[in-house]
């Protein structure tokens, strides 16, 4: 184990990427737009099924029909669905800014 730091410590970070430069780390490839594009389309997915689930629930309160239990439950859950959609959506942003400026 620490010969793997001394080997890290030892390659300059300029020199990182060449191949005599043992790290033992995993080479990635992955360009960051397609790691953009993966995730805003995770994070679409997750908002598509978010705004479904609030429209689900907002069914389920209208026909509720004034029973108090059944209106609460379908309230909660257009909140909690609310709640996620604001992730989902505060989340593609976040990637989107920082693999922007990468």
């Amino acid at each position: 184990m620490i010969e793997m730091f001394a080997k890290v410590a030892n390659c300059p970070a300029d020199q990182a990427q060449n191949k005599n430069c043992l790290t033992n780390l995993p080479e990635v490839n992955a360009d960051p737009n397609q790691v953009q594009v993966v995730l805003q389309l995770t994070f679409g997915i997750i908002a598509a099924i978010a705004v479904l689930m609030i429209v689900i629930q907002g069914i389920r309160f209208v026909l509720s029909s004034g029973e108090p239990e059944n209106a609460k439950n379908a309230r909660k859950g257009v909140i909690y669905a609310a709640v996620g959609l604001l992730i989902a959506l505060s989340a593609e942003l976040l990637v989107t800014f920082l693999l922007g400026r990468l």
